[in-house]
């Protein structure tokens, strides 16, 4: 029993000659495997507990707890799952605003959309590419003197940077806003010496299979009020009440996670820090060799935490560079290398067109000039290498 993590064929990348080999393509942040995935799996399938049930469950819960500092988890089929839980269980309404930064993914604020809340986004600050707290507060004082305070402020993790969560809780405190923090990019980041998310009255994490740590897919919601999590854990289950039939006061989801997920997950985690460390340590790599071309800067990393490096992203200066953003990434397309366009900001995607926005010209600049490396954690000298060669190669003096 194994598991391969099959990219697709990059139709644009060259051909090897005939009777030669083509290089390994390169992916953006495949699954990287312990070796203990598969004796885990087994061990579940031995015992029986497949479904979101049983010991290999509790089991990655607490170990969840254990990485993160949270005092309840529990384990999702999806960090979008997660999400949608924590909007539930914190009460999240029709007509209530919901505030998040526009530089992060869709699904940051989607459950809390389809559930009929306005979203609202707010711009991030240059320094860390997190929610500017500076803007969250005049925004908040001016929504309190309105009478229009938001339900929920999101704030998001951004490959690997924890956001500057003191900061925000110290503004929506003054407020009474509760504070969901999006950390699905930030497990194993932390924030002046706690681990991200700690602090929000709850976390929602991912483990897709392109995260730092994978089970293969899930996701965990976590906390320290064992109420909301109690309440998260009811409504995760399909929302079943105490009977011998079922009876239902409440609707619910299928939100839990499978026992199969957990037992990959718990095989993974004991590898968090030395995959941050091996993270860590490509982006230094990265910026050694590249750091010396005009035109070209690194993601920062934020006074307040230490980023895992999830995901090595640069900003390139097309003036100063001699290359625009889309020729670098069509040039690593070429290598056999796959990139990303940092986040489009969520007010300029079609699906939020006319949504109440403040500021977004950080957030925009960032998606014009900004770009993901791959960042593997088995890279290979040679593919970093490749990928160095390919940004090198787009430099015009």
């Amino acid at each position: 029993m194994t598991f391969i993590a099959k990219p697709r064929p990059d139709e644009t990348a060259p051909r090897p000659e005939s009777g030669t080999a083509a290089p390994r393509r390169i992916p953006l942040s495949p699954p990287h495997l312990t070796g203990r995935e598969e004796t885990a799996l087994r061990g579940v399938l031995d015992s029986g507990w497949v479904a979101p049930a049983g010991p290999a469950l509790a089991a990655f819960e607490d170990a969840v707890c254990a990485a993160t500092g949270f005092r309840h988890v529990l384990a999702t089929s999806s960090g979008t799952a997660a999400l949608h839980l924590a909007y539930r269980v914190l009460g999240v309404e029709p007509g209530d605003e919901v505030w998040a930064p526009g530089f992060t993914f869709v699904a940051t604020v989607a459950p809390a959309v389809q559930m009929g809340a306005v979203p609202r986004f707010l711009d991030v600050a240059p320094g860390s590419w997190t929610l500017d707290p500076d803007l969250l507060r005049r925004e908040l004082a001016g929504a309190a003197r309105r009478g229009r305070l938001p339900k929920v402020v999101v704030a998001v993790d951004i490959y690997g940077q924890a956001s500057e969560l003191d900061a925000i809780l110290a503004a929506c405190d003054r407020h009474g806003v509760a504070v969901l923090s999006d950390s699905a990019e930030g497990l194993g980041a932390t924030i002046r010496g706690r681990q991200a998310g700690r602090g929000a009255r709850l976390a929602a994490f991912s483990f897709n299979g392109n995260k730092i740590v994978t089970a293969g897919g899930g996701g965990a919601l976590a906390g320290d009020d064992p109420i909301l999590l109690g309440r998260a854990r009811h409504l995760a289950t399909q929302a079943k009440d105490p009977a011998p039939h079922y009876q239902h006061t409440l609707t619910g989801h299928a939100y839990a996670m499978p026992s199969l997920l957990a037992a990959v997950g718990l095989a993974q985690l004991p590898a968090l820090a030395a995959r941050i460390a091996i993270r860590r340590a490509l982006f230094a790599r990265y910026r050694a060799a590249l750091g010396d071309l005009p035109g070209l800067t690194f993601m920062p990393e934020a006074s307040w935490g230490r980023s895992t490096r999830w995901l090595s992203a640069i900003l390139i200066d097309p003036a100063h560079f001699g290359a625009d953003r889309e020729e670098v990434r069509r040039a690593l397309m070429a290598a056999g290398a796959e990139s990303r366009p940092v986040w489009k900001p969520l007010p300029d995607q079609p699906v939020f067109a006319g949504a109440p926005s403040v500021g977004g010209a950080v957030a925009r600049g960032l998606f014009a000039r900004g770009l993901c490396l791959p960042s593997g954690t088995a890279m290979t000298a040679a593919e970093e290498a490749r990928v160095v060669g390919a940004i090198r190669g787009c430099h015009r003096a």
